[in-house]
């Protein structure tokens, strides 16, 4: 596929827009301010031609179609990236905001979450328009000032379609993309489609205790309360199941592993403690088929001759469909099993939504799509593990799936969040190429059910 020199330029100058959410707040309103003007300027055709609102920072885009009664078509990716960790600039190839290009890559934070997905959104809409091109259905274009920090302008926008009444088949958001050598025993790239993601809930842990002089310590002591309830729910985490979304997934790549992964995936009735105890001793395709348990901020003391009088602890959970917030408070309460250690949910909770079914419209169109896109993939349905800004449209659209066209290699997943971040340029102008062939396509043919309520 030939480089678009011009595209790849555009997506390095991208890059270079500092667009970070810390823990402090998503990125400044000025920040923001230069990150839209730079896509004003790079994309004419888009802001002349397409229906643009500013939401709180997030941009929602309406490119109207020819039929109003059509299904319409919702791209979603966000403008934000999470932070370079303070001293890890010498471990990155190239400063990470430089957006340089080289050796076949542009490297900078955001290059493949999620600016990378933007950016070729973009490209292929301006392509599109250049081409003259006019969708028979409407299509939306929702990118997210915050996705990093929960999701509320994705929030907002989705609130606004839902009040317009907006008519959604299919939903695309970030999560999976093709995976070359990622999934063990599996000899050909499997192109994941992530059918839903797992909900979440971290579980703030107080436990209390008399305290006093550490010359004359109590039985009676909050740290080691905290510490006990942690282990307590590190050591008895909650069971796995391989059903739903994570069965399809296993359904799905069965055909193309080895023969012995293929006859215990074909005999789940059988090998199903071996397929499981397989799954959970790694813990990519552990947290594909269980509620995960993550203790993450322990906190105790203020100096080291008094013994705390509290004693504090979160636990962050990702809960599996099927599961709940209230089924996960109520296991950690039973495993905890201490009347001093008060167990709550943080305030920031998503209970996990109802995955898509692979039988349905909205995924077998988009899957031949994918198909003949990556004819060297399979392709499968998955289970995202993370959250994404795609949870926030599930009421909207009928069908919202997760996956990013471009292939990651095993040395790749490290890099979500991590050093040296970047994006091949071939892998780049497939993405493009990509988007460009959904906007062109035909809308829906039929309805896999009611529209969200």
């Amino acid at each position: 596929m030939p480089v678009d020199a011009a595209a790849v330029q555009r997506l390095s100058q991208g890059l270079q827009v500092q667009t970070v959410s810390t823990e402090a707040g998503p990125p400044s309103p000025e920040v923001l301010a230069a990150f839209h003007t730079f896509l004003e300027r790079s994309f004419p055709l888009m802001h002349a031609q397409l229906k643009r609102e500013d939401v709180g920072g997030s941009l929602l885009y309406t490119w109207q179609g020819l039929d109003p009664s059509a299904p319409a078509l919702l791209l979603m990716a966000h403008q934000d990236v999470v932070p370079v960790e303070a001293g890890s600039d010498g471990k990155w190839s190239a400063p990470p905001f430089s957006g340089a290009i080289a050796n076949g890559f542009v490297i900078g934070r955001g290059a493949i979450d999620d600016k990378g997905s933007l950016m070729a959104i973009f490209e292929a809409v301006e392509r599109s328009l250049q081409r003259g091109h006019q969708p028979r259905q409407t299509i939306y274009l929702a990118f997210g000032h915050d996705e990093e920090r929960g999701g509320t302008g994705a929030q907002a926008m989705a609130a606004l379609l839902k009040q317009r009444g907006a008519n959604i088949g299919l939903g695309l958001d970030e999560g999976y993309a093709v995976l070359d050598g990622v999934i063990g025993g599996v000899n050909v790239p499997v192109a994941m489609i992530g059918i839903g993601e797992k909900g979440y809930v971290s579980v703030e842990l107080t436990a209390t205790g008399s305290g006093g002089h550490s010359s004359m310590p109590a039985n009676d002591n909050s740290a080691v309360r905290i510490a006990r309830a942690v282990d307590r729910l590190f050591e008895h985490q909650m069971p796995a199941r391989i059903d739903g979304a994570s069965g399809a997934m296993l359904d799905g790549i069965a055909p193309y592993g080895s023969f012995t992964m293929r006859a215990a995936l074909a005999n789940r009735w059988l090998t199903g403690p071996l397929v499981e105890r397989q799954l959970l001793a790694v813990p990519s395709t552990a947290a594909a088929i269980r509620t995960t348990t993550a203790p993450t901020i322990l906190n105790a003391g203020t100096k080291d001759n008094v013994i705390p009088q509290v004693a504090h602890a979160v636990v962050n959970h990702r809960i599996l469909p099927g599961g709940s917030i209230e089924s996960v408070l109520e296991h950690d309460r039973k495993v905890i099993d201490d009347p001093k250690v008060q167990v709550r949910p943080a305030s920031f909770q998503q209970e996990p939504g109802k995955p898509v079914s692979p039988e349905s419209v909205e995924f077998q169109q988009f899957k031949a799509l994918v198909r003949s896109s990556f004819p060297e993939a399979a392709v499968s349905p998955g289970l995202v593990v993370g959250a994404t800004d795609g949870r926030h449209y599930q009421r909207v659209a009928r069908a919202v799936l997760r996956f990013v066209p471009i292939t990651m290699r095993k040395g790749d997943l490290t890099r979500f969040h991590g050093n040296d971040e970047r994006i091949a340029i071939a892998d780049y102008m497939r993405a493009i190429a990509f988007y460009e062939k959904l906007i062109s396509a035909p809308p829906l043919s039929g309805s896999s059910g009611s529209r969200p309520r």
